[in-house]
């Protein structure tokens, strides 16, 4: 009967374990592939070469964990080698450090939102490297998200507030330099918090204030400075690091049950809080490296379940009790580089094997041969005194000083003004290289840390300098007819060949008249700093004010790179006397675009915005790369309207939203799905056509034939979705630019995977 059970028990188990075993999804294991190539095939992920591998049972591999349920992924860990630290990380990549120059983050992030039941995620030591996308948010079921020891820079996403379901963020060993973030109390379930040894600035968050969930606080080794307010509210924490930081307040109330308390290496001052002595739970108390003053509470060193004191390097002061008692856990203290007098505690005694006690540097009776004399301590005392009643006095002299020389200064601004030509000064500034790093609107700090500066320190392109009309007319043949390469709504184009043999385009643009010489240039130097590889470089400029014959009078000129493939307007025509480009080429140069796009939106604070983009803009150099052209350059024309003032209907709309950046790539988007010729059409019916591109019917209507051949359906239903959405009347409906890139993104890589099968059918029905 016993053996019966049992084989019956046996049965039962078998069946749950069988039953309750699903097969990965087919899709699932897609984006563990194309994550896998995200991350440029590392070692650790070597066992996926096995195609007949289950996914879901890797969790016997050290450094690669993968957990499923039903057939779905929902944990990731994966573990690399990737651990050395760069003194200076300056948003590029370093070779055998970080993944390759062609990693994206914002794409390999896209990717991994298609796990979309994903609950925990870990990749640590992996070389990523960017800034991290706002989309980290559509892992909505994200639990516990660890990224430490990467090379992530820039602000710490606020869509991560989004994330409700959130209770562990570690961002440890990265390169995030934004201020501290300040929405942490909308994680209402957070718990673990950990961004140690970053460069993140500002004040210490109020937000946190709030998140009472907390046990873990870690935001060592940044940048933090100012007050840090009581803690008592976070009731439930139990470790707090905010050493190596800026902090300079006194130090805050503590939560009855914290256990770790670490502050050293911080600017604290003020005496030590009686209230620390009242911390039954304390185990661990780093205050070390501060400026605290006054004598040390005695209870601080009796407490139940202190192992750990560390209060050296401060400026304490007077004598510790003979009758100290100290915890029975007490394994190290160490007090020395203070000012203590006195004797030593019975408890402090050296001669046991289970306490270290550190007191150097101290004016104390003990072991006098490496103490103070307390003379010194006595002279630094009345020295410290004497100073505080003459900071006053002298605090009022130096603003004293400040007052009168600012007086001074501006008397002789007004009488430089008012006595000294300014022309000559202007007409100066024209001769000078664009060096200088600050213009109208911008500080210096601003430029010297925004995005763009960085980008062009990468490039290889020559800096961008100041050319004299001579240079550009011999260049040009004196502008002659041959070198006229068109006329646009930014002037005339002409096509040059500088002195050292190099191909250029200059542009010629009338002067606006509400800019003085000075803030020309000073605007002129702001577009000169943007460099990125999908933005035509700009190589120099002339301002000719002198007038010297009237083709010279009132202009600007700017020298850019000469691209020679064309627009990418040429290659969408099927009557076109270059390639025509395929559907996957058509989103190549879309996705270099919109990251174009981007960079003007986001390198600088603020962003370049009313770019005028058109197909027109759009040029391809001589590997095929696709570059923006004549962007920015709102900043110093004429902003007019009347393009638009003269054209009803659909062109009207079009030209009334041409300065929206977002709703003019929209109209891009479109032409790259129905061709150039369709898109300039200007009737009514185009736009009842546009209505119905959502239906099969529609589509095989109105999109290229070459499109319709190229593409998957899935990859132009994503297109075409976007794009509706970026051209509507609505202004408050249209997506970011950051959206419009991770959807074509997101498009691409379905192109690159549906097999040939699933092409669109373009074949009448049978």
């Amino acid at each position: 009967m016993g053996w019966c059970c049992l084989f019956l028990l046996f049965c039962f188990t078998w069946s749950f374990f069988v039953l309750g075993t699903y097969p990965l999804q087919s899709s699932q294991t897609q984006v563990l592939q194309q994550l896998r190539k995200h991350l440029e095939y590392p070692k650790q992920l070597e066992i996926w070469n096995n195609r007949s591998i289950d996914f879901c049972y890797l969790s016997s591999f050290p450094q690669v964990n993968i957990t499923c349920q039903d057939n779905f992924v929902t944990e990731l860990r994966v573990v690399g080698d990737k651990t050395a630290k760069v003194s200076g990380f300056h948003g590029f990549a370093i070779p055998k450090q970080t993944l390759s120059e062609n990693f994206s983050l914002d794409s390999f992030v896209a990717t991994l939102a298609r796990l979309t039941n994903l609950r925990v995620l870990s990749l640590v030591s992996l070389g990523i490297w960017g800034p991290l996308p706002d989309k980290i948010h559509r892992l909505s079921s994200l639990e516990y998200l660890d990224l430490s020891s990467n090379f992530l820079f820039g602000s710490v996403p606020p869509k991560i507030s989004t994330m409700l379901k959130l209770q562990t963020l570690k961002l440890d060993d990265n390169f995030f330099n934004d201020t501290v973030p300040n929405w942490f109390d909308s994680l209402s379930n957070l718990t673990i918090l950990s961004l140690r040894n970053n460069q993140l600035k500002g004040q210490f968050p109020s937000s946190i204030l709030s998140t009472t969930t907390l046990t873990d606080l870690i935001m060592s080794s940044n940048g933090m400075s100012g007050k840090l307010p009581h803690l008592s509210s976070l009731t439930s924490l139990h470790v707090l690091d905010l050493s190596a930081n800026k902090l300079d307040s006194v130090l805050p109330k503590m939560p009855k049950g914290v256990v770790m308390v670490i502050l050293s290496n911080n600017s604290f001052c003020g005496e030590i809080p009686q209230q620390y002595g009242q911390l039954s739970q304390l185990r661990r108390l780093d205050l070390s490296f501060n400026v605290l003053r006054g004598k040390p509470p005695s209870a601080v060193f009796s407490l139940p379940n202190i192992s750990f004191l560390n209060i050296a390097s401060n400026m304490l002061r007077g004598s510790l009790p003979d009758h100290l008692s100290c915890g029975s856990k007490l394994e190290f203290i160490d007090i020395s580089n203070n000012k203590l007098m006195g004797g030593l505690p019975s408890c402090f005694s050296t001669n046991s094997e289970k306490r270290t006690v550190e007191v150097d540097g101290n004016c104390l009776s003990f072991n006098t041969r490496h103490q103070h004399v307390e003379s010194y301590c006595m002279e630094v005392y009345m020295k410290k005194q004497s100073k505080g009643k003459n900071a006053g006095i002298l605090a009022g002299l130096i603003i004293g000083v400040f007052i009168l020389t600012m007086l001074l200064a501006c008397g002789f601004l007004i009488l430089w003004r008012i006595y000294c030509p300014v022309g000559i000064s202007e007409q100066h500034l024209l001769h000078k290289t664009v060096q200088d790093s600050s213009a109208a609107g911008f500080s210096s700090e601003l430029l010297a840390s925004a995005r763009f500066v960085s980008e062009a320190a990468k490039s290889s392109l020559p800096v961008c300098r100041s050319y004299s009309f001579e240079e550009l007319k011999e260049a040009t043949n004196n502008f002659d007819n041959s070198a006229f390469m068109g006329e646009g709504s930014y002037g005339k184009l002409y096509k040059g060949r500088l002195e050292n043999g190099a191909l250029v385009a200059i542009r010629c643009m009338p002067l606006s008249k509400k800019y003085s010489i000075r803030n020309l240039k000073l605007r002129l130097d702001l577009l000169a700093k943007l460099r990125h590889p999908h933005l035509v470089c700009l190589l120099g400029h002339c301002v000719d004010v002198g007038g010297r014959d009237d083709f010279s009078t009132n202009k600007i000129f700017l020298i850019s790179e000469y691209l020679p493939s064309g627009s990418f307007c040429t290659h969408l025509a099927e009557n076109s006397y270059g390639k025509v480009f395929n559907w996957s080429e058509r989103l190549a140069i879309l996705i270099s675009i919109a990251k174009a796009v981007h960079f003007l939106h986001t390198g600088i604070i603020p962003g370049f915005f009313h770019n005028r983009l058109k197909t027109n803009n759009i040029l391809l150099n001589e590997h095929g790369m696709a570059k923006l052209s004549d962007y920015g350059l709102s900043i110093i024309s004429e902003e007019t309207d009347k393009c638009g003032a003269k054209v009803e209907g659909y062109k009207s709309w079009q030209m009334k939203n041409l300065e929206d950046d977002v709703c003019s790539f929209g109209f891009i988007l479109l032409e790259a799905l129905v061709g150039p010729s369709v898109c300039a059409r200007r009737d009514a019916l185009l736009l009842n056509e546009i209505a119905s591109i959502n239906s099969l019917d529609g589509q095989k209507r109105i999109i290229d034939p070459i499109v319709q051949a190229t593409c998957s359906q899935e990859s132009l239903s994503i297109v075409l979705s976007i794009m509706s959405k970026c051209i509507s009347l609505e202004s408050c409906s249209r997506p970011s630019i950051e959206d419009v890139l991770w959807n074509l993104q997101y498009a691409a890589q379905i192109q690159g995977t549906v097999s040939g099968d699933h092409r669109f059918d373009t074949a009448s029905p049978q």
